[in-house]
């Protein structure tokens, strides 16, 4: 599949904690970074979702807001 979408990482699911609507799916994209993506729980169900799937995570955002502490 294409995807106008240049931000797409590789990696595996570590965790899965589904609510009642959405779930929060973390991935290991390496290096010791994760990448945490909300989605809804039927996305899991249809996506087949299980912690040590690989995907891709892909990022499309028209804007990143940054904050300094």
């Amino acid at each position: 599949m294409a995807l106008s979408a240049r931000n797409q990482l590789k990696g595996k699911v570590v965790s899965i904690n589904e609510g009642a609507v959405t779930a929060y799916v973390v991935v290991d994209i390496g290096g010791g970074n994760l990448v945490t993506s909300s989605i809804s729980i039927a996305a899991v169900h249809d996506l087949d979702l299980k912690v040590g799937s690989n995907v891709t995570s892909v990022i499309k955002a028209s804007s990143v807001m940054l904050m300094t502490e």
